[in-house]
């Protein structure tokens, strides 16, 4: 496959996949502000800001954080300029992913161009979870129905599951930075919840755990959990069994070194107990997964997408 269209299907799954990470912590501090005080809602909005690595210029109001994380294209981070980023990578590959890939990809697009910031205002659930996350969902589900499992499909869960990995990480580091990790530290319940509903787990959670909200739990399942599609041990399995059917296609040995980069990630997750993870410290544990997952975003590039010519006659 040729570089350049590995790159952009990468681009494509991550792309998207930060668009829905976005607009769903979006829709859960916007739900949220109903059931908190003015003090907790804007330390969820500063916490917000964290989680992408964005800072808002200006006095922070809720109205203009939301319309500048939503529909302001000077900002790389905001949800039109993901989804159009997401457009433009599946314009350039357009013959290798199916009619009804495409078709849905740009009926999110203009259903999200013709939204103003009004109307998303008034009726934030309904652009957020229906035109957006469900929007999402639907390509998800057309790309596994729809497209050869083969190289172009592994090259979208690559980049997908990759940004969630690494999303997933910081959302814990932060929120456990700010709002404590010992066991009794339940002062905040919508706090945890609202954890939780962020990355669509709350649910999932209860099943495992009840509903008694304990932070060592949260830890667990969203870091541990093998069944929960939403962890980053669940991620990381995907990630490395992608970069195997990657790797299986390129000749010569080009492909070792990012797949053991990709094992010891799997085998940290797989092997890890969440009570000596906290007892050494959960930021600095969080802190190698993220180091990691950025150690295979650069291997990545380097074997398969930026390799020098040379590299690819051995």
């Amino acid at each position: 496959m040729l570089s350049r269209v590995a790159d952009s299907l990468y681009w494509i799954g991550r792309y998207l996949e930060r668009t829905e990470h976005t607009a769903r912590l979006l829709d859960v501090n916007l739900a949220l502000m109903l059931d908190q005080t003015p003090a907790a809602a804007e330390r969820r909005w500063e916490r917000m800001q964290t989680f992408l690595a964005w800072n808002y210029e200006g006095v922070p109001q809720t109205y203009a954080l939301v319309q500048a994380l939503t529909f302001d294209v000077s900002n790389a981070s905001s949800l039109v300029s993901c989804i159009g980023a997401a457009r433009e990578n599946a314009r350039q590959v357009r013959e290798q992913i199916s009619s009804e890939m495409w078709e849905q990809l740009n009926r999110v697009y203009l259903q999200v161009k013709r939204t103003t910031m009004d109307q998303m205002w008034h009726e934030p659930h309904e652009f957020l979870h229906n035109v957006l996350k469900e929007g999402i969902h639907l390509f998800q589900g057309i790309t596994t129905a729809t497209l050869s499992h083969g190289e172009c499909w592994h090259w979208l869960r690559l980049g997908q599951f990759m940004e969630r990995a690494m999303a997933t990480a910081i959302l814990l580091d932060v929120h456990f930075a700010e709002t404590g990790s010992t066991p009794d530290d339940q002062t905040n319940y919508l706090d945890w919840v609202g954890l939780l509903k962020s990355c669509t787990s709350f649910e999932a959670y209860c099943n495992v755990y009840t509903a008694d909200i304990r932070p060592e739990r949260i830890a667990e399942f969203l870091l541990l959990n093998a069944e929960s599609p939403r962890s980053v041990r669940f991620a990381a399995d995907q990630v490395a069994a992608s970069i195997q059917a990657i790797a299986s296609n390129t000749l010569g040995r080009r492909g070792d070194r990012v797949k053991r980069l990709a094992g010891r990630l799997q085998a940290s997750l797989d092997y890890g107990q969440v009570d000596e993870i906290m007892a050494d410290g959960l930021s600095g544990y969080l802190a190698t997964i993220q180091q990691q997952c950025q150690q295979i975003h650069t291997n990545v590039y380097q074997t398969f997408i930026s390799y020098p010519v040379e590299t690819a006659l051995v």
